[in-house]
């Protein structure tokens, strides 16, 4: 009898010793938010979702998810860049011990919901580069453990939020490219404010952004902001808070009366109602006598009978004359008939050079290296050593209008904005009259441009690992500008002309056929300039801007095929290059035949994402291509030029990598 108790007690201190079994322990609340956020994303191209299963008792292996260290919560939710669209659900407040959420760089819709203030424990907040609209949650100043806080490029509308004053640990603060309007709440306008943001206001009426004492980083530019810049955040560069509407000397770069009247479009409707509640106690006077009443009746009749009778004779004596179309050099005669407003102020930070200078950096204007009917590019090199690109405009003084100085500010102003490493950079301009002349400067990148290489130069020079630098930077550089902007840059025309290349084989977009729209836009408005609002036109529609976007992507899958096969889009013997690819990319097994034979090291990896991307851009639907955040983030997630990957492929390629690098 002893054996068995001696066993029994053998094996119920063995059980002892054995570690317990781990028993559920992760809140299911926070498994099922996590589930609505994926029942909330209805386009997720990279199934990126894919793996998370709410039937799963933990959610820690989830891609972007990372739990705390005992696997007991989720602290981190990192989904940027996944170019996943759809909403954000509410569901998140129960993420409850949350410290990080990265949703940016993607096409998430809607509003904010307020309840996202309830996440006591964040940190980070990066909702950046979305399509969110509304109003900034007041709630979001109970945010009292967030360091980080970035909702720039979205659609954001109405007042910043005096709370977000409370957040005493906050160091980074992104609010730019949005539509953010009213003041910057500040000790200089906290009556104002009071009273703007009356619906905002919390208990503490002293509650404002110079309550921020760890703020490092603050960008409020390019919104619809207006009033004064608090002297409380005035430490901050003056480039976060240009592309507004503020109206004080510290401002630079604010957008023009005309982009800001809308703005202001509340305050004034409160003004024209206060003028005719005024107009209304003027108005309750006596009585008038009754042959007053009907001399004025007469006389109103009178002046109507003459006004018609003058119109019906002029109309006749038109109807005499011959309708002739004015001529484009013509037009000049309506820009003293109905004045433009132009900025003065908008060129103010943008460096300005004399024509004199320019002249004998390009050595007497000899050094053509682009021309058009419209435009001339000069190549130039500055006497400290910089290499500039030079276009000037091919117009007589006599030929330009106030519509053409109000095109040259704002197009200037525009291209300034641009800053990204993949688009060349505006250094400043000229504009003078003796003689009269009016230049772009820009950045000049002295490899050339890719059109030379692809079908002038040497083909060996430019390598398939090169390719690909180039392809992924054009790309990034086009989200730059169609995503990452508010409003969007879109090329006037997207070409192997367009992309310039750096010693190391790196791309910059440069826009020099811009000003031929502006031209051509102006000739084919002359006939209507006399009759109408000269304004009246020139801006384009929503939807033509989106249809411009779509053309830019097409314009991108032509280049990819340009890049990959070395043949022009279009040439007398071979015809179009669309036509012509069309048949190896319905047909995957004969994607190689599109690649140059020249080419060598070729990764049939890189190729298939490569056509993948290009069947997209050249869907006969405008609508149905995507975007390039979308694009971007195919090339990037399916190229990989780590140095691992091409050491793997050849030494040969590794040597070049190192090289250009």
């Amino acid at each position: 009898m002893k054996r068995p108790i001696a066993g029994f007690q053998l094996l119920r201190l063995l059980l002892l010793l054995l570690p317990p079994s781990p028993a559920y322990s992760f809140p299911h609340y926070e498994v099922s938010a996590l589930a609505a956020f994926k029942r909330a994303t209805f386009e997720d191209p990279f199934s990126v979702l894919s793996d998370w299963n709410s039937i799963d008792a933990s959610p820690c292996n989830w891609t972007g998810v990372i739990c705390s260290r005992n696997q007991d919560c989720v602290v981190s939710l990192n989904l940027s860049g996944r170019s996943l669209k759809g909403f954000l659900a509410p569901e998140l407040r129960f993420l409850g011990c949350l410290q990080e959420l990265y949703l940016n760089n993607n096409l998430l819709l809607g509003t904010i919901p307020t309840v996202i203030g309830m996440l006591k424990n964040l940190t980070v907040l990066d909702l950046s580069v979305n399509r969110l609209t509304g109003p900034i949650p007041p709630k979001f100043g109970e945010l009292t453990s967030i360091i980080k806080l970035d909702l720039r490029s979205n659609g954001l509308t109405g007042n910043i939020p005096p709370e977000l004053g409370n957040l005493g640990n906050l160091v980074e603060l992104r609010l730019d490219r949005n539509r953010l309007e009213g003041q910057i709440p500040g000790t200089t306008n906290s009556t104002s404010s009071a009273s703007l943001h009356g619906m905002y206001t919390s208990n503490d009426s002293d509650t404002d952004l110079c309550q921020l004492t760890k703020l490092r980083t603050g960008d409020f530019s390019y919104n619809f902001l207006v009033g004064q810049i608090p002297s409380c955040l005035k430490y901050l560069p003056r480039s976060s808070f240009q592309g507004n509407c503020f109206g004080d000397k510290y401002s630079v770069l604010q957008r023009t009366p005309q982009s800001c009247s809308g703005s202001n479009k509340s305050q004034g409707m409160t003004k024209e109602t206060d003028k005719q509640s005024t107009e209304g106690h003027k108005h309750k006077s006596p009585r008038q006598p009754g042959w007053l009443l009907i001399l004025e009746v007469t006389t109103g009749v009178l002046v109507v009978v003459c006004i018609i009778t003058g119109i019906s004779t002029a109309v006749k004596s038109c109807k005499l004359k011959s309708s002739v179309k004015v001529p484009w050099k013509k037009t000049r005669h309506w820009k003293d008939v109905i004045p433009i407003s132009i900025d003065g102020e908008l060129l103010k930070n943008i460096p300005r050079f004399s024509r004199e200078d320019l002249e004998t950096a390009c050595e007497d204007f000899s050094n053509i290296i682009r021309s058009s009917p419209d435009s001339v590019v000069y190549k130039g090199t500055m006497k400290n050593g910089t290499e500039i690109a030079v276009t000037s405009l091919c117009i007589l003084e006599d030929q330009w209008t106030n519509y053409l100085e109000f095109s040259f500010h704002n197009k200037v102003a525009d291209l300034a904005r641009l800053n990204h490493e993949n688009i060349a950079k505006v250094l400043g301009y000229c504009k003078e009259n003796e003689p009269f002349s009016r230049m772009l400067v820009l950045d000049y990148a002295s490899n050339g441009t890719l059109y030379e290489h692809l079908h002038y130069g040497e083909r060996s020079q430019l390598s398939w690992i090169r390719c690909m630098k180039v392809i992924l930077g054009v790309a990034r550089g086009l989200r730059y500008l169609h995503t990452e902007l508010q409003p969007p840059f879109i090329m006037s025309e997207l070409s192997s002309n367009a992309v310039y290349l750096t010693e190391d084989y790196s791309p910059k977009l440069v826009d020099f056929e811009s000003w031929n729209m502006i031209f051509s836009r102006s000739k084919n408005r002359d006939s209507y300039i006399a009759d109408e609002d000269p304004l009246s036109g020139y801006m384009d529609s929503q939807e033509q801007q989106d249809m411009e976007i779509r053309q830019n992507v097409f314009g991108f899958g032509v280049l990819l095929l340009e890049i990959i096969s070395g043949r022009p889009p279009y040439c007398k013997e071979r015809g179009c290059l669309v036509n012509w690819a069309t048949q190896y990319l319905q047909h995957p097994e004969e994607i190689g035949k599109l690649v140059d034979p020249e080419l060598e090291y070729v990764k049939s990896e890189d190729l298939a994402v490569i056509c993948s991307v290009v069947s997209l851009c050249f869907e006969s639907d405008p609508v149905k291509r995507p975007s390039m955040q979308t694009v971007s983030a195919m090339l990037e997630n399916g190229i990989d030029l780590s140095a691992a990957a091409i050491l793997k492929e050849s030494s040969l390629a590794w040597a070049e990598l190192a090289l250009s690098s």
